[in-house]
């Protein structure tokens, strides 16, 4: 299945691992790493996570304190919101 970053969600992600790195030399990447291995199960098991609005789902990342809000259609997988679990709950919600 296809993955597409929406661009909020890629700025959200990008300014996550550079935020890591800035704590720890290295971190940013292990944060990627676990944002993509989520993202691959999520691609394998598209209906496994918590259902989060109508169209969309949330899957709570293991060791980092962020979820990753996503929707599918038509064969793609659309990452809405890189978002931290401690932000104001769905101010991403505009973005569907």
């Amino acid at each position: 299945m296809d993955v597409v970053f929406i661009e909020p969600a890629s700025i959200e992600l990008d300014d996550a691992i550079e935020y890591y790195n800035l704590q720890s030399p290295g971190l940013g990447k292990k944060f990627l790493e676990e944002v993509l291995e989520t993202i691959e199960l999520i691609s394998r098991f598209p209906q496994l996570w918590t259902q989060n609005t109508k169209n969309t789902r949330k899957a709570v990342l293991r060791k980092f304190p962020f979820n990753l809000i996503y929707s599918e259609l038509e064969d793609k997988l659309y990452i809405i919101a890189v978002a931290h679990q401690n932000r104001e709950p769905e101010y991403w919600i505009e973005r569907i």
